[in-house]
């Protein structure tokens, strides 16, 4: 759901590369398309703008922890004319920094019409939230490192597009201790479906550790114009291994703009004090990659001498294993053609929910306006997967009640229909859900596997007919999933489906055994049988963790689908629909 990286673990983990689709150029698709537009308008994209990238690194950070270094992230936001801040983005961490570079960018859309002003907050996060997607982070539990402000203008008039200003206290002044300084760094971004697939490996690489070998990675960074370099992507890191072998890694044309670009590539021995060791770097060009790929040979590191008047040549060599140019669509290339998401939605009525008639159980509706948590997951939900489905048409499930003729079901139909399970629109699955709590009497126990295998059976008969419809099933359980290993092996099945789940936990349970369904770790899923997911498909978020954050439910449950989505087709090699000729062409 995030980068937060400041545990161990995370902080060896990849960032950056094509990860997420190319941001929407100025100029919406041609033909109109519902779900097209609400893509645009929730991101707060205007017909016309500049869409904008920015990078941050930071100087001479105050250090807040006691045995190690701050673990800082930047939260940017802009301030609107009420003087209220709307957040637009926040980094990675980075662990035991005082001087980091982040990777992850901050997009906002520039419009040359209003002054934007720009507000930059910078926090050391506790590591005990190592394992808390950074969007949901409550900014009130980290230590504040310092504030920064400034207009977006005055980033991108300057020649070198780039503004350092001194990080100040909460009331807006310097105060008497230096608090460092934030460097932000704006660039246009452009639509471009070109990236480039790279394959890394290393030989011989030197030493840095004295009881093992070195833990090496890689950092690949573009070239400025005032000489310095921002960070694009790093490898994951490679335990004790002098010859390492590296995931792909995938750049985008818009992140190194043109095959001749120099890149500067640096390797690293990580550390855990943040203090990595320099191993060797090089500057190539992706047309220079594309040249060791071919003549399959590989390029020697180099290290400033000791004297620094002139560079070591090293050993250790970097080879490129895999080069694949590749045209890569955007989420919005697949929906302005026609794709759509089917929405899915499956209630919880096990007893554990308390009785619905008393104002202490989580199933409880007070007024017709006032929305209980089963309520306000779904409409928040429904109301944005709605745009990207044409007919509206949403299956709708309960599961853990006793249904009218006495027996425990694990997937009923919501409405008491024996025969289809569809309901029409959102209003329909409020509707139905309001009609059960009178009919269904909560029992137990709290079993997914038997709604997403029903999902995944939907999912599995329209794949065999029609590739151009994706399934997001919603469950929404206050309670610790019973049947866990039966709950993992159906996802793992399902994993090759077009099919993502979202859950969402209510109420005060402990949901932490539940995390291990959201494969954030990097972990994929492992059935019983010993089969890995093909890919994550699993979003959990526990609604109270989220009230207490700075994001509502549907951001934080919904932030991974695009990419989820993406991950499916590209993995079927799944192209845009084309457009259909309104007339033959006619014969010569």
């Amino acid at each position: 759901m995030g980068s937060c990286v400041s545990d161990l673990k995370g902080g060896k983990e990849a960032v950056g590369g094509v990860r997420h689709p190319p941001a929407p150029g100025p100029t919406p698709p041609p033909a109109h398309n519902d779900a097209v537009d609400f893509f645009y308008r929730s991101r707060g994209f205007q017909p016309l703008f500049t869409q904008i990238e920015l990078s941050l690194s930071a100087n001479d950070l105050r250090d807040r922890d006691f045995a190690s270094k701050s673990d800082p992230m930047v939260v940017a936001s802009l301030k609107k004319q009420d003087g209220k801040l709307e957040e637009l983005g926040r980094t990675e961490v980075i662990m035991n920094s005082l001087n980091p570079k982040w990777i992850e960018k901050i997009s906002v859309a520039f419009q040359f019409e209003i002054v934007q002003s720009l507000v930059f907050h910078v926090y050391d996060i506790d590591t005990k939230y190592h394992n808390v997607p950074t969007k949901t982070l409550n900014l009130k539990d980290q230590d504040f490192l310092g504030m920064a402000s400034c207009a977006l203008s005055e980033i991108v008039t300057k020649q070198s597009r780039s503004l350092t200003l001194r990080l100040q206290n909460k009331s807006g002044h310097d105060g008497r201790r230096n608090l460092g300084t934030l460097t932000i760094h704006a660039e246009e971004t452009f639509n471009s479906r070109t990236c480039v697939e790279i394959s890394f490996r290393c030989s011989r690489l030197d030493n840095k550790d004295i009881f093992s070998k070195s833990d090496p990675f890689l950092r690949i960074s573009k070239l400025d114009e005032g000489g310095g370099s921002i960070p694009i992507c790093k490898t994951e890191v490679i335990n004790n291994d002098l010859n390492p072998i590296w995931k792909p890694v995938c750049l985008g044309l818009q992140q190194f703009g043109s095959k001749d670009n120099p890149l500067l590539i640096e390797c690293f021995d990580f550390n855990s004090s943040g203090d990595h060791v320099l191993i060797g770097k090089m500057q190539k060009s992706v047309a220079d990659l594309e040249k060791l790929y071919k003549e399959r040979t590989g390029e020697n590191f180099v290290a400033p001498s000791k004297h620094r008047t002139y560079e070591k040549v090293l050993e250790g060599q970097l080879y490129v294993d895999k080069y694949f140019e590749k045209e890569q669509f955007s989420f919005i290339d697949y929906i302005s053609s026609g794709f759509e998401m089917n929405f899915m939605v499956a209630v919880d009525f096990t007893a554990s929910n308390g009785d619905p008639r008393r104002p202490d159980s989580l199933h409880y509706i007070s007024s017709p306006s006032q929305f209980n948590a089963y309520q306000k997951a779904i409409m928040e939900v429904g109301e944005v997967i709605q745009f990207y489905d044409s007919n509206r048409r949403f299956p709708a499930w309960g599961f853990g009640g006793r249904t009218c003729d006495g027996t425990i079901s694990h997937c009923f139909n919501l409405d008491g229909n024996s025969g289809a399970s569809e309901v029409e629109e959102v209003e329909g699955i409020m509707a139905a859900y309001s009609r059960a709590l009178h009919n269904v009497n909560l029992a137990g126990p709290t079993l997914f596997g038997p709604v997403i295998n029903m999902a995944a059976q939907i999912a599995a008969h329209s794949l065999s007919h029609n590739s151009s419809k994706y399934y997001v099933l919603l469950i929404i359980t206050d309670g610790v999933v019973t049947d866990l290993q039966e709950t993992v092996n159906a996802l793992v099945k399902a994993s090759d489906l077009p099919l993502s789940v979202l859950i969402v936990g209510v109420g005060a349970a402990d949901f932490t055994s539940m995390e291990v369904l959201d494969a954030d770790n990097g972990r994929r899923l492992e059935s019983s049988s010993g089969r890995i997911a093909t890919r994550d498909i699993v979003q959990f978020v526990p609604m109270r963790e989220v009230h207490r954050g700075e994001i509502s439910v549907v951001q934080a449950l919904l932030e991974e689908l695009p990419q989820q989505f993406l991950t499916f087709v590209r993995s079927r090699d799944i192209q845009p629909i084309k457009p259909r000729l309104s007339h033959p062409p006619t014969s010569q």
